[in-house]
């Protein structure tokens, strides 16, 4: 078992993990090489769609409805999430915030509302259709397990295609939660190398193995989501990716949330994560106490604070000569 990040081959340990987000339960063999801490699926599925139904979460994305009072209090604090200013915005951010997704991008300091943004891994586009609503005029998603592409008008369009199958330049280029589900991590960095502007910034947000939840809960973990993450990647691993394909990482940003303990305790109890007692789907119907919830909102922010939390945004920009 080489390693497709640092090519080594001595010492990998190997580990089977279950298909629990639908609950299929079916087995995959993964290994973690020694030296680089990258775990990685053994062998590719042929078949990937049949792990991403219709109903997978990221193409069923949808506004929730409210009244005028709401849309406009979350406005607020969305203008804030987003470009960090507003003092309402911030304070109502400071109680309620808005989705990692959004504040994620108040980092990438060259963006405006002009910059060209390429979504990789979009879904339905629905983030996308967010940033519209903040008058962002260039924007455009693509993701190969979407049923057909989509024309939205107003800036927004959706296709049905790979990051090799693009040209054009862009200022920011966005890995939600998409770059672990990608086969070749190598070959599409230097795919966006090709296509991000001389002074653009690559944003990817991973699972990341060096984290209190992977030592822990080890083939529970939630964010294992086997098999469609093909790997998941440690600090070193990113590095290496970032230096071999000419960037440097800028910045890391630990965001993970209480997902990381309710969805890896329901699968050591055997309780998928769309089951209709996870408290992803029905809250009232978990296992999880109220108290229990407010506990995991607190040791998510206290991993994120000392590097330990289980998701993170890396901030990656070209290394000029």
């Amino acid at each position: 078992m080489q390693c497709r990040i640092c090519e080594n081959e001595k010492g990998n340990r190997l580990f089977k993990f279950k298909e629990m987000h639908i609950g299929l339960r079916e087995e995959f063999t993964y290994f973690q090489c020694v030296n680089c801490r990258c775990i990685q699926i053994e062998e590719i599925p042929e078949n990937m769609s049949k792990y991403y139904p219709s109903e997978y979460y990221s193409f069923n994305l949808s506004p929730k409805s409210e009244n005028v009072i709401k849309q406009a209090i979350r406005r607020q604090r969305d203008y804030y999430a987003l470009f960090n200013r507003g003092f309402i915005g911030g304070f109502i951010y400071r109680w309620f915030p808005s989705p990692v997704k959004l504040r994620s991008l108040y980092r990438v300091s060259s963006l405006t509302k002009d910059s060209t943004i390429l979504d990789v891994g979009c879904g339905n586009g629905y983030f996308l259709r967010v940033l519209r609503d903040f008058d962002f005029k260039h924007l455009v998603g693509i993701d190969p397990y979407v049923r057909k592409g989509e024309d939205y008008g107003d800036h927004v369009k959706i296709l049905k295609k790979s990051i090799h199958q693009l040209s054009g330049k862009y200022d920011l280029i966005m890995f939600h939660h998409s770059f672990e589900h990608i086969p070749d991590p190598c070959d599409t960095l230097l795919a966006v190398g090709r296509l991000l502007s001389s002074d653009g910034t690559c944003l990817i947000r991973i699972p990341v193995v060096d984290s209190w939840a992977w030592k822990n809960y080890k083939e529970n973990w939630v964010l294992i989501d086997a098999p469609r993450h093909f790997f998941l990647h440690s600090y070193a691993s990113m590095q290496i990716l970032a230096e071999h394909t000419g960037f440097k990482i800028r910045e890391v940003v630990c965001d993970s949330g209480l997902n990381q303990f309710y969805g890896s305790e329901q699968y050591k109890r055997d309780i998928p994560l769309v089951a209709d007692n996870s408290y992803k789907v029905n809250p009232s119907k978990s296992i999880f106490s109220k108290k229990e919830i407010r506990l995991f909102k607190k040791k998510a922010k206290q991993l994120n604070s000392i590097g330990q939390g289980d998701q993170a945004a890396f901030y990656l920009e070209k290394i000029h000569s």
